[in-house]
């Protein structure tokens, strides 16, 4: 509930504090005095658009802060908070905004800046603000889903819905993922085909460039390398013997067979000399063999340098092509391969993935059907009590209807497949219609006090305000009227513009707006009423401008009434 509200600076407002207490509050005054200047400002704390003509002429900004007392709105409201990292303190909320005369407005939540859709955010879980020309409440269609699910009291079916909503939507978004990616493989498929034929044809290795290209220099190099295996060879092998051995090789191993006949002899001491020849010896015979080996691989055809490059050209003309490096072609090959694998097992996923889209969309109409079901049950409950509140509110030939239809797929959410809207006859015989078009100002504001009253223990802003919610009416139906709100202050804070001595008489409460002049300017001021004042002014909402005796004796009898009851 409210605590405290603090005007700064708003139109006919200079300075002003108000307190409000629990259970059913009124603020009554004359025409004119600026009553509706403290719903806008109560508006702006809560979110409202802000219009820089609120601001007071002369006035640097305008602000309004509403101390709030958190119950049962506190859960939500705590989540919010915590959601968007802004620290609170227990048990109570202060909503802060304020006004340039350029139309900026700034909004904080205990002195934290915060966006002002927050702001009406959690405005709305803490007050709901109910006018005749209101386009919230029952002027909004899209808000009779709620108020019907508050009366149904389905936690658990909408709950159940909403979870089959949100898995079926997974479903729909990975199922059309699934499509896009399908589409897009399907378009280079044949791009595909023929890169992975190619480059199978090809069969690039690991590490094949480099080596590659060392054969090259070797090629590209070879009569220098001939002649120098030859002068090597020569060397190694000239003055060839009759073994077929080279004159290196002839004359180690003679060394090697006469140190090998005396070492016996030399106790050791030849030993180390022999190791040496006979190790020079394998040394010459392998390094014949690799000048051997060179020279055939050099001599192995003229065709051989071409075909190398050939092969390094057909490497490096297939990774342009791809904008690779030569070595990530075998990875790109592999790519290729498994995306081309995907593309020919992809029907077989898209199917997987229709009967899963398929089966939870089942799911969810099952969720959503069992939710329409508690709706309609619901709804002749809502029917049949709203319809028992409406004769004492002079409307005792209307008729109030809740509809609800099949919404189209394409309006489906996470709260069902339904279309409610509350409907209206005020005429016998007339067809009902959309309670918006159909009720007058004063209908409309006592249709939602039906209503209200109907829904008053399931849920709802802890703090209702009603802007003339007895507009219209007087006598017995105003007196139906106060009782009507006196009941629901037992369940809310309840606080009531009204010009129904009536309903003001049965006020917990009751504050008065005055207009008047202060140094030489109009203001706007709000006073709290002791009961003589009380008992004046419900005798001036009796009478008018002139008090009679009659008019006072009438108040006191009303305010006698309420305090009997």
């Amino acid at each position: 509930m409210i605590n405290d509200l603090s005007i700064r600076n708003v139109v006919l407002i200079d300075r002003l504090d108000m307190t409000f207490d629990s259970g059913l509050g009124v603020l009554t005054g004359e025409t004119g005095a600026g009553k509706s200047i403290l719903l806008d400002a109560m508006g702006l704390a809560l979110g409202a658009r802000a219009d820089a003509r609120l601001v007071r002429h002369g006035a640097d900004q305008a602000s309004v802060t509403a101390r709030f007392a958190l119950s049962d709105a506190g859960e939500p409201i705590e989540a919010l908070l915590s959601e968007h990292d802004i620290d609170s303190e227990p048990g109570e909320i202060l909503l802060r905004r304020t006004l340039t005369p350029d139309g900026r407005s700034r909004a904080f939540i205990n002195d934290q800046p915060v966006s002002v859709s927050l702001l009406r955010r959690v405005g709305g879980c803490l007050v709901e603000i109910q006018g005749q020309f209101d386009q919230n409440g029952l002027m909004d269609p899209a808000s009779h889903i709620d108020l019907l699910d508050q009366f149904a009291r389905a936690e658990r079916e909408a709950a159940a819905c909403a979870d089959a909503f949100k898995s079926w939507r997974a479903a729909g978004a990975e199922l059309s993922a699934a499509r896009e990616a399908a589409s897009e493989s399907k378009a280079q498929e044949a791009f595909l085909r023929h890169s992975v034929e190619e480059l199978s044809q090809l069969a690039p290795e690991t590490g094949e460039e480099k080596r590659l290209d060392e054969e090259r220099a070797i090629l590209r190099n070879a009569e220098r390398i001939i002649e120098a295996v030859s002068a090597a060879t020569a060397a190694l092998m000239g003055g060839a013997t009759s073994d077929g051995g080279g004159a290196a090789q002839a004359g180690l191993g003679a060394a090697s067979r006469a140190l090998a006949g005396a070492a016996p002899m030399a106790g050791g001491a030849l030993d180390e000399a022999l190791a040496a020849v006979d190790r020079a010896l394998i040394e010459v015979d392998e390094a014949g063999a690799a000048l051997n080996r060179v020279a055939a691989q050099i001599d192995a055809g003229g065709g051989a340098l071409e075909a190398l490059e050939e092969r390094l050209f057909a490497l490096r003309d297939a990774a342009r092509k791809h904008a690779v490096a030569v070595d990530a072609l075998p990875d790109l090959l592999a790519d290729f391969s498994a995306r081309l694998d995907l593309i020919e097992s992809g029907d077989d996923r898209l199917a997987a993935l229709e009967a899963a889209e398929a089966e939870t969309r089942r799911g969810f109409i099952d969720a959503a059907d069992q939710l329409t079901a508690a709706r309609t049950k619901a709804a002749l409950g809502l029917d049949g009590a709203v319809s028992k509140e409406l004769p004492p509110l002079k409307l005792d030939r209307a008729r109030f209807h809740t509809e609800i239809e099949a919404a189209p797929e394409s309006d489906w959410s996470a709260r069902g497949r339904d279309r409610v809207r509350f409907l209206v006859a005020t005429n016998p015989g007339a067809p009902p219609g959309p309670i918006d078009r159909i009720a007058s100002g004063g209908e409309l504001s006592r249709f939602l006090l039906a209503l209200k009253v109907t829904l008053a223990e399931t849920g709802g802003a802890p703090t209702i305000i009603f802007d003339e919610v007895d507009s219209g009416v007087g006598g017995a139906t105003a007196a139906a009227v106060g009782s009507r709100l006196e009941r629901l202050a037992a369940e809310r804070q309840i606080l009531v513009v009204t010009h129904s001595p009536q309903v003001a008489a049965l006020g917990a409460h009751h504050l008065r707006v005055a207009k008047g002049l202060s140094k030489g300017a109009m203001i706007t001021a709000v006073e709290s009423l002791s009961p003589d004042q009380r008992l004046e002014e419900v005798a001036r909402m009796l009478s008018g401008e002139e008090i009679t005796g009659e008019a006072r004796a009438a108040a006191k009898q009303l305010l006698r009434a309420r305090a009997a009851a």
